[in-house]
């Protein structure tokens, strides 16, 4: 369990672990390139949501709001938090192997049955349930595993692993559209499908934990709320929250207006996506390189107040002066931002933590998170949809409103961790 001190209700530094491996080494950045690889597959694909957003809107589901679709994205990305909990207490005790193995399956398994779908609540339950849940366990076993093995660096070593989600969200959409144009939708589902399945099989012999397995300890909470005692971690909390509320808007409703708004043509509008994840592949480097050695708290602050200006300043002027430069500049900005952002959540909410329950930590975070991510898609899409599907101003104001209140809150955790620490580089 996680100790307290009374006084400054900071956590104690982690006790050394007999028979510990060493910080790093050939298997700690193993690890880091297998996590890469695991996000790549997972996360990156996910923030190809947009790809099809679009495609749905436009052909099986086209009788459906673009909130009702934008359900079966929001449950993917929170059941890549909301299993947290459970993942983490796992992987804690036994290591990443039952985790990590049948939720690679169950990926590969949910792209095949995705592409038989052709209602809704088929492609809700292969697309958004199953894939949602495979995800999940992957991506809670990337950033436990790595974070147990870096230290120091963590920061660098979770970004370098997150921007293999960016460069899956680069990938994927380019890769679908060319295929998509040769065998079909269905045909692109399934060569998906077979693509991350080699891609995860191969990843699945680098990860490996850190930590010594345990046996099962049956009265460790699931979700420790002790740690909502200290008002630093409650407050970054809620920011980041705020923040993840409105964060996924430009991934998946840029496309449909650049469509609708200023003409372009399928292929560059999904193109866009491609842009976004392009510069979120640096922002998600070297932003953590910088936090761990000015503070995490403090870069991320700035994240996300770039993230939800880059919104209202240059996203929401689309609106009245469409301009293919524009929007593309946007996507550059707000690439990097969010990029930023993402990778900087769990190394902030680790520094609160101790080593031997990094997961359940990550995992009480990641519910809070999950929540985030589930409603905040289809608040949005219930907006377009009340301005006729036509009018993005409502969700853009909602998105960038949203992120600046996080920021604000994220800038008033880091202060009051800067006073606890006595120190700014927090």
């Amino acid at each position: 369990m996680l100790e307290v001190d009374k006084e400054s209700q900071v956590p104690k530094p982690a006790p050394a672990v007999p028979g510990l491996a060493p910080e790093e080494g050939v298997r700690g950045w193993l690890c880091v390139l297998g996590g890469f690889i695991l996000l790549f597959c997972t996360f990156g694909f996910l923030n190809a949501m947009g790809v099809f957003q679009t495609t749905y809107q436009q052909t099986y589901l086209r009788d459906y709001t673009p909130s009702d679709i934008s359900w079966i994205f929001a449950l993917q990305l929170a059941l890549m938090w909301l299993p947290g909990p459970l993942f983490g207490r796992v992987i804690d005790t036994w290591g990443p192997a039952p985790v990590l193995y049948p939720s690679c399956v169950l990926c590969v398994l949910a792209l095949c049955m995705a592409s038989l779908a052709e209602n809704y609540y088929s492609i809700f339950l292969a697309q958004g349930l199953a894939f949602g849940i495979g995800s999940g366990g992957i991506f809670t076993t990337a950033l436990v595993c790595v974070g147990q093995w870096f230290v120091r660096r963590r920061g660098l070593a979770i970004g370098l692993a997150a921007a293999g989600s960016s460069l899956g969200g680069v990938i994927f959409p380019i890769f679908f559209d060319r295929v998509q144009k040769q065998v079909g939708f269905k045909g692109a589902v399934r060569y998906t499908a077979l693509f991350i399945g080699i891609l995860l099989a191969v990843s699945c012999a680098m990860v490996t934990s850190r930590m010594p397995r345990k046996k099962w300890n049956p009265e460790l909470k699931w979700i420790d709320l002790a740690m909502f005692k200290q008002k630093e971690f409650a407050v970054y909390t809620v920011g980041a929250f705020l923040v993840m509320w409105g964060l996924w808007a430009p991934f998946n409703f840029i496309s449909s207006m650049a469509m609708e708004r200023a003409n372009f043509s399928p292929t560059l509008a999904l193109y866009l996506i491609s842009i976004i994840n392009a510069t979120s592949i640096p922002g998600r480097i070297l932003p953590p390189y910088l936090g761990d050695r000015f503070g995490h708290f403090n870069v991320i602050t700035l994240c996300s107040l770039f993230t939800g200006g880059s919104i209202l300043a240059l996203w929401l002027p689309f609106n009245y002066h469409p301009s293919h430069a524009g929007i593309i500049v946007f996507g550059l900005i707000y690439g990097f931002a969010s990029g930023a952002f993402v990778s900087l959540l769990m190394p902030c909410a680790a520094k609160t933590g101790t080593l031997e329950t990094l997961g359940v930590r990550f995992g009480t975070f990641q519910t809070i998170i999950g929540l985030s991510s589930l409603t905040g898609l289809p608040i949005m899409g219930a907006i377009l949809h009340r301005q006729h599907d036509t009018d993005f101003m409502g969700l853009q104001v909602f998105a960038g409103v949203s992120c600046l209140l996080g920021a604000g809150l994220l800038a008033v955790s880091t202060l009051f961790l800067s006073r606890t620490q006595k120190t700014w580089k927090v």
